[in-house]
């Protein structure tokens, strides 16, 4: 194995690196929809009057947080054969982030002034209509810094979908590494893709949660 860094070597490894980078940025983008759309749901659903709704969803979402992400990785690629690996990626991610998220949206919600709630009943407007047109807008706007430094989250344990044999940018860095003896150079290269593209969005969400905060 070469312990020095060969220059030849990366641009050969950059491609393939590339290539992966774009399941990885697909398995982040896709994920992150799920787990922002699905984390509202629970969010809601956590708030609902019956018992019947929200012991089964609180105790859902506790699972999910209190089992390791790659755990419920290879059990859901166990359970669900003949669906695409990258699929099960997705979803897998999107749920697993979506418990997390659901407690950013639930703390968006209960930060809304209670005036807004009152008012709402006061113009008699329906239930639906309160949460999509006052409720959530201010919620959702409260709550996007945390919601992106989840997709940051999100997209830096990407690498744990090797393990179902998605072919994202660590994979195609182990692969490489191990056909060419090449370990140094595509790894060093994976990081710093990774390191290119989650260090300027985490200053973009530093921004807004200032500008938000304001």
């Amino acid at each position: 194995m070469n312990n020095g860094f060969d220059s030849n070597a990366a641009g050969d490894a950059l491609p393939l690196l590339l290539e992966g980078f774009r399941v990885t940025l697909l398995a982040t983008v896709l994920g992150t929809l799920v787990a922002a759309v699905l984390g509202l749901a629970v969010a809601v659903a956590g708030r609902a009057p019956s018992r019947l709704v929200t012991v089964p969803v609180r105790a859902l979402t506790e699972f999910v947080r209190s089992t390791p992400l790659l755990v419920q990785l290879v059990g859901a690629a166990a359970l669900f054969t003949s669906v695409e690996p990258l699929t099960i990626g997705i979803v897998v991610l999107g749920i697993h982030y979506a418990a997390y998220t659901s407690e950013v949206y639930r703390a968006g919600i209960d930060g809304v002034p209670k005036g807004q709630w009152e008012a709402c009943r006061a113009l008699s407007l329906g239930p639906r209509r309160t949460w999509q047109a006052v409720i959530l807008p201010q919620a959702v706007r409260n709550v996007l810094p945390a919601l992106g430094n989840y997709a940051i989250s999100m997209f830096k344990e990407t690498p744990f979908l090797a393990v179902i044999t998605v072919q994202e940018m660590v994979f195609e860095a182990r692969k490489y590494g191990a056909d060419h003896f090449a370990y140094t150079e595509a790894f060093t290269l994976a990081g710093l893709v990774f390191l290119v593209a989650s260090y300027p969005t985490s200053l973009l969400m530093r921004k807004l949660e200032k500008r938000l905060g304001h």
